[in-house]
């Protein structure tokens, strides 16, 4: 299996297609995986999670602190895998994967992942860190889809602890959205948001024109932190020229023993390309 290659101009013109035609829903899920382990690395679970994943049967996953690789950790715990997490996760159900390296130290790497059953035609890593140790980037792909349909954006997100930090980092976002991505473009923005004052959906409406799949269900953004009895309302899944049926929160088994955030996961209806 082979990672998209990196992208090296921006993406294709704008596409025009028929608002209204459904013509293929596709499923997308995101988690934040926690490197592998357990809430305070108590256990390594990525052979559990994998599996967990798998289950869920999406189309399109979106994973945040995936690690990339660590020297010393193959030493310390049983089945640690060999290869990069990401392509040890995506394994043979999801034939395209892509990884953005965020933070880098002695002994390794972690990052965002995106694993996808359709073509990533390229991808780019923005870093969007804004000083201090933290170190953010937004995972930003294009995936090719079937019968000559738009191509679709997906953008793996995890931003900042500090509010101060994720006004600036969600700016960031919202301009790579103008520069990079037709405005009738498909789009699918998901992932780790730390925003649990429920401050980033009207920056990301009003710069960006994305709106939260779990707003549009129920009125507000779902519980995700901590799994085990989840209060905080951290994690999310926006879209633009799209729309999301089905929202769930994943069940807290397996997934309150799999990470500390519960997944997310949607049906993404697109459209028929004009």
């Amino acid at each position: 299996m082979l990672a998209a290659r990196p992208a090296t101009q921006a993406p294709e013109t704008e596409l025009s297609f028929e608002p209204g035609t459904p013509a293929l829903s596709i499923k997308v899920m995101t988690v934040n995986i926690h490197k592998g382990f357990t809430f305070f690395n108590r256990k390594f679970i990525l052979h559990e999670l994998r599996d967990a994943v798998r289950l869920v049967g999406a189309d399109v996953v979106f994973l945040q602190e995936v690690s990339g690789t660590h020297t010393t950790h193959g030493d310390k715990f049983k089945n640690y895998p060999q290869t990069p997490h990401y392509e040890f996760l995506a394994d043979s159900i999801w034939p395209d994967f892509a990884y953005g390296r965020n933070a880098v130290y002695t002994k390794g790497h972690h990052g965002n992942a995106v694993m996808s059953k359709f073509p990533i035609l390229h991808y780019e890593n923005l870093d969007i860190s804004t000083g201090g140790p933290e170190r953010r980037g937004l995972l930003h792909c294009v995936l090719d889809m079937p019968d000559h349909r738009p191509h679709v954006h997906a953008v793996c997100v995890h931003l900042g602890l500090l509010e101060s930090h994720r006004r600036q980092q969600i700016k960031r976002l919202c301009e790579m959205i103008q520069r990079d991505i037709p405005h009738q473009a498909p789009l699918v923005v998901a992932g780790d948001f730390n925003d649990w004052r429920g401050l980033a959906h009207a920056q990301l409406e009003q710069g960006a024109g994305l709106r939260e799949v779990f707003m549009q269900a129920h009125g507000r953004s779902a519980r995700t932190f901590p799994a085990q009895r989840p209060v905080l309302r951290l994690d999310r899944i926006y879209v633009r020229n799209a729309e999301a049926h089905a929202p769930v929160v994943l069940p807290r088994q397996p997934w309150a023993k799999l990470s500390d955030h519960a997944p997310l996961a949607a049906e993404i209806m697109l459209w028929a390309h004009c």
